[in-house]
């Protein structure tokens, strides 16, 4: 079974890199474009992983990731926070907000994707033989 990612991205053109990059790795995702959709999406679709955007309109990554931390329900969901700021004060606020990664725009593909695969593995790939 595939494991599930919500991307949560505002800008359509990173939304659709990041959902068919995660496809062709395997993965089944979710888009949201809008952040104040995000919670209720992570709630219904109940992601292995959450990719998230921090600068959005109408509401902040930040608040989104410390809401969803908030959760009981989603609270243990891993975040990956995937932003344009790349200041070091910026990620120890993304980190201290609840995010378990952070990758910077622009991203590396091999990186996202090293980061995505370390919080949501593949359990058959460590599935011991018989």
């Amino acid at each position: 079974m595939a494991k599930r990612v919500l991307v949560v991205e505002d800008n359509e053109l990173n939304l659709k890199l990041f959902c068919d990059l995660l496809r062709a790795h395997g993965f089944a995702t979710e888009p949201v474009s809008d952040g104040r959709e995000a919670v209720a999406k992570a709630r219904a679709f109940v992601p292995d992983l959450v990719v998230m955007d921090i600068q959005m309109p109408h509401v902040t990554g930040l608040e989104l990731i410390r809401e969803m931390k908030a959760d009981p329900g989603l609270s243990a969901i891993p975040i990956m926070a995937v932003t344009a700021y790349a200041g070091h004060e910026d990620e120890e606020r993304i980190r201290a907000a609840g995010a378990n990664a952070y990758v910077s725009k622009p991203i590396s593909l091999a990186r996202f994707m090293e980061e995505v695969r370390a919080l949501a593995p593949d359990d058959t790939a460590e599935a011991p033989q018989p």
